[in-house]
């Protein structure tokens, strides 16, 4: 008996200190992706935590993350990307792994695939990821993943109306994972099922595949109370028998009071490899605050060079024909990056001033009444209200954003300015035209610079991008407002 209640404790304690180690390497990235609450955010913070992942030999953490990378780009109507990122993951595979290790990674990469041909309606090439899902399987040899590639095989024969190749699969994979307790599947394959027949309108199927589910249903209740029952009369059983040792037997208690030193020394142990790993982490974490702090001054030696270097430009292009638009636009192009660069570096504090909003907007909205196409109409929506701000750096970003829409806004277009106060610490410039808009998979990029090379003379892209360093630096944020479709809406927050 003393033996026994011995290996119970120690083994409780080892397990809750085996789970709280797997918590903890999972990687920051990883948390991140997990806990975002948009899918670019969570697919960028996944396909940081693959990269962290390879990087470190972690190597099947890096595939999961990269696949669920994958499935954000498909979730996105980004596909390209999406089937660019899983041909990447195979590559690493193929380097980093081998063996049954080298087959589990690939089914899996695999399975995204077929998920996505599925998706297309594309039965051919999902049936070629199925045949190669087989093989990965087999070559793998793990029981869990044979699970899995039947659960697979029934959900795509039911996917493309092959409903007795189906049942079949079906059949086999409800009986393993019925014995196995595995019930969440068989039921979602179920539901599949009927689904499937609504939309071929086949009510037959779907009243046949509806009563044999809930026939599965009653015995599978039927297995979750005897289970119950079968655990309670157990644990009646195990708490009678200590009741009856407890009060026939002195041995008892001494044996409990062992293990209970048992389990403090368990929990010493516990306390000691916390404390290693405690450790291990201040370590990494002061590594990478150096690795940090040695990037950023990286970083800002290379801002120095860049400014430096057009700076230095700067007298042998003043000498050259400026009336050229080669010229002008290699100048523009030179100022644009030593603004960028001393934005992006400077730490001085943005000193505001109090502004009376409705001439500052119409003198805002002066400046490009000239530059509008005919029949354009300028309208200004904004309350006799003073704010304090930086003029400088919301008069630059404004006027940027009011050119940009009247060279796009077409002939009998509007473009509007308007400010709203959103709480006492909240401001909003917003800046809308009826141009043509800009294509959704363009947004997340429009703010960053240096993305394509261009041909300067048609603008060199960095307009934006300065505007954006600018409102963080204000401590505030330039965005495109995502539901407004007649045309293009930029939002400037301002927070004082």
């Amino acid at each position: 008996m003393y033996k026994k209640v011995s290996v119970l404790l120690l083994s409780l304690s080892l397990g809750c200190v085996s789970i709280n180690a797997q918590e903890a390497q999972k990687s920051e990235l990883h948390k991140n992706a997990e806990a975002a609450q948009t899918i670019p955010a969570a697919r960028y913070n996944y396909i940081r935590a693959y990269e962290e992942y390879v990087g470190k030999g972690q190597l099947k953490q890096g595939i999961e993350c990269g696949a669920k990378a994958a499935s954000l780009y498909s979730k996105d109507g980004l596909h390209k990307e999406a089937f660019e990122l899983l041909r990447t993951l195979d590559q690493v595979i193929n380097t980093k792994a081998t063996g049954s290790n080298a087959s589990e990674l690939h089914y899996y990469v695999t399975k995204e695939r077929l998920q996505m041909y599925m998706k297309f309606r594309k039965p051919d090439s999902a049936k070629e990821q199925l045949n190669t899902m087989e093989a990965q399987a087999a070559a793998a040899n793990d029981e869990k993943i044979k699970n899995d590639l039947l659960y697979s095989k029934a959900i795509y024969y039911y996917s493309f109306g092959l409903n007795a190749q189906g049942d079949a699969v079906f059949k086999e994979m409800a009986n393993k994972l019925t014995a196995s307790k595995e019930y969440d599947k068989v039921d979602e394959v179920y539901k599949q099922l009927i689904a499937n027949g609504r939309k071929s309108n086949n009510a037959n199927i779907v009243a046949q595949s509806y009563s044999n589910y809930l026939a599965w249903k009653d015995s599978t209740n039927a297995l979750k109370h005897a289970d119950e029952i079968a655990a309670l009369k157990k644990q009646i059983a195990d708490n009678e028998a200590s009741i009856e040792e407890k009060d026939s037997s002195l041995t008892t208690r001494w044996v409990i009071i062992v293990g209970l030193l048992i389990l403090a020394g368990a929990l010493a142990a516990a306390l000691v490899v916390g404390a290693i790993i405690l450790l291990r982490f201040i370590l990494q974490t002061r590594k990478q605050k150096k690795i940090i702090n040695l990037e950023k001054d990286n970083n800002a030696l290379k801002a120095k060079f860049i400014s430096n270097i057009s700076a230095q430009l700067d007298p042998t292009l003043e000498k050259l024909d400026s009336s050229k638009p080669e010229v002008k636009a290699l100048m523009d192009f030179s100022a644009h990056i030593q603004t960028l660069s001393e934005l992006e570096n400077s730490t001085d504090e943005i000193e505001t001033e109090e502004v009376q909003i409705p001439p500052f907007c119409e003198g805002l909205m002066d400046q490009i009444r000239d530059k509008v196409k005919r029949d354009v109409t300028l309208k200004i929506n904004a309350p006799k209200m003073t704010i304090d701000m930086n003029k400088e750096y919301v008069t630059h970003i404004l006027t940027h954003l009011l050119t940009n829409a009247a060279e796009y806004t077409p002939e009998g277009g509007t473009i509007w300015l308007e400010y709203k106060k959103r709480s006492a610490h909240t401001h909003q410039f917003l800046v809308s035209d009826t141009g043509c808009g800009i294509p959704e998979e363009k947004r997340e990029d429009i703010f960053k610079p240096f993305l394509e090379i261009r041909d300067l003379t048609k603008g060199d892209g960095l307009g934006l991008p300065i505007c954006k360093q600018m409102a963080l630096k204000m401590n505030g944020d330039l965005e495109i407002d995502p539901e407004f479709t007649k045309g293009t809406r930029f939002v400037l927050d301002l927070h004082s």
